[in-house]
């Protein structure tokens, strides 16, 4: 990230602005609803800057600007249109470690004010990074038509009661849990239809009524991540990431998608490499079960479908044998979403009938394949991990009927910025790959269907 998002402390701290036309007091103004001492220094003054001196906490003083009337501040912002007068103050207040914005040119900023979302004491801030500040405000409207202003009036409920739930659990995740099932449930209703005082009544009931031996109920969330791009995440998957507080993912989750996990999740990498695995199928299903147990909320992040080559059904066998809460929610599995964003349909009237899903992955080099069954005209056939063994894989079909030039497609890092898809023959594909620099993970799609991508593609790969 460009900026790295803080929120200042601004009580009663001295701060600066330079300029007093409408931007000045734009941001002057929200230097002051965070409640600091302002001096508004502007050689030309307009109305909306005089308004604000009738609050005693701002003075102005017109004029020019000089060095010493940084001195004392903690937060600096140049608000005017003469370039020289900007970069003068963004230097002096950089060169005395004073944080300085300089509006409309983020090259002389050390920090950027954001598009704001006020639930006040709920805040929530949106950044372009100086980019595009435009942007940043239509996100932001969008943003305020989710997040109502009751949301407010709840964290100041919540917040006078933190005491008394820390006094009566003692462990973190107990203290978890019963917030969670508190601004999930009644006590939020209450406060979202006004009835404040009944929602801290019932709230206090809560906490008197909750064992403090007692443990949340662990669960797990066996979630699929898709293919890589996170726009294809389920709505379900996305609420799930963000409620465990516990985060183990494989080696095919993508970044992005990986960031659309909690923040505080505690993250654990299990993912397996071809002949390297970080941890065994056995110790990943214990720890699940440990886990919850703990009381921990669980997330399994898989790419692509838990279901579809994730070993997702033995996870969840481990967790059933132990009586152990879980949920499973499907993922886009990378054949698909790979295909549709190459230009290439698994399935078509004129050139395949039926598809076919195979794991590409030849343990110990053998070919222990339904190789007959995989040649039949009008089907499609796709290799999962099958990238070491492509060459095995074109010979294979061809000895056993398919023809040399039979259409194929290698995708690599399907669904994401970095896709590429390599087209070729049975008789081709293999020298195809060998020239470029291929890496997983990849698919592999056999079929007719490939020649459609010429006229059909719609990203913009190689």
């Amino acid at each position: 990230m460009d900026f790295l998002p803080l929120y200042f402390d601004l009580k009663d701290k001295p701060c600066l602005v330079i300029g007093g036309g409408e931007v000045a007091c734009r941001k002057a103004s929200l230097l002051l609803k965070a409640g600091a001492h302002i001096l508004i220094v502007a050689q030309e003054v307009g109305a909306g800057v005089r308004a604000l001196a009738e609050d005693s906490r701002v003075e102005i003083v017109q004029g020019s600007y000089a060095p010493e009337q940084l001195e004392g501040k903690v937060l600096v912002i140049a608000a005017t249109n003469n370039y020289r007068v900007n970069s003068a103050v963004s230097e002096q207040a950089k060169s005395n470690n004073i944080p300085v914005n300089v509006v409309d040119n983020p090259s002389l900023c050390s920090f950027i004010l954001p598009a704001i979302i006020d639930r006040s004491p709920i805040v929530v801030a949106v950044s372009s990074g100086g980019k595009s500040p435009v942007l940043a405000r239509l996100l932001r409207s969008r943003l305020e038509s989710t997040i109502p202003a009751a949301y407010g009036r709840l964290a100041e409920l919540v917040g006078g009661f933190r005491d008394a739930v820390k006094a009566r659990f003692s462990s973190i995740n107990q203290r978890r849990g019963f917030w969670e099932s508190v601004l999930q449930g009644d006590v939020a209703e209450l406060v979202f239809s006004g009835k404040e005082a009944e929602a801290g009544e019932r709230l206090a009931q809560l906490i008197e009524a909750r064992s403090s031996d007692e443990l949340p109920v662990g669960e797990v969330y066996l979630v699929g991540g898709g293919p890589g791009d996170p726009d294809l995440l389920t709505f379900r998957a996305l609420r799930l990431m963000q409620q465990a507080d516990v985060v183990l993912y494989d080696r095919l989750v993508s970044e992005a998608v990986l960031d659309m996990t909690r923040r505080d999740a505690e993250r654990i990498n299990v993912g397996k490499a071809r002949s390297r695995h970080t941890l065994p199928q056995e110790e990943i299903n214990d720890l699940l079960v440990r886990l919850a147990r703990e009381g921990h909320r669980v997330l399994r992040l898989k790419g692509g479908d838990p279901f579809v080559f994730g070993r997702g059904g033995e996870e969840i066998d481990k967790l059933a044998e132990n009586g152990i809460p879980f949920q499973v929610v499907p993922g886009i599995t990378a054949a698909t979403g790979c295909s549709c964003y190459a230009g290439i349909p698994l399935t078509h009237r004129d050139y395949a009938q039926s598809v076919r899903f195979i794991t590409g992955h030849l343990k110990d080099g053998t070919c222990k394949l339904p190789w007959d069954e995989l040649v039949h005209k009008g089907q499609t056939v796709v290799f999962y991990m099958g990238l070491i063994g492509l060459p095995t894989i074109c010979r294979k079909l061809i000895e056993h009927g398919r023809g040399p030039d039979t259409p194929i497609a290698l995708i690599q890092q399907g669904t994401t910025r970095n896709q590429r898809v390599f087209t070729g023959t049975l008789a081709t594909i293999a020298d195809i790959i060998a020239r470029q620099e291929v890496k997983a993970p990849t698919l592999i799609i056999v079929g007719e269907v490939v020649s459609l991508r010429e006229k059909l593609g719609w990203q913009g790969d190689a």
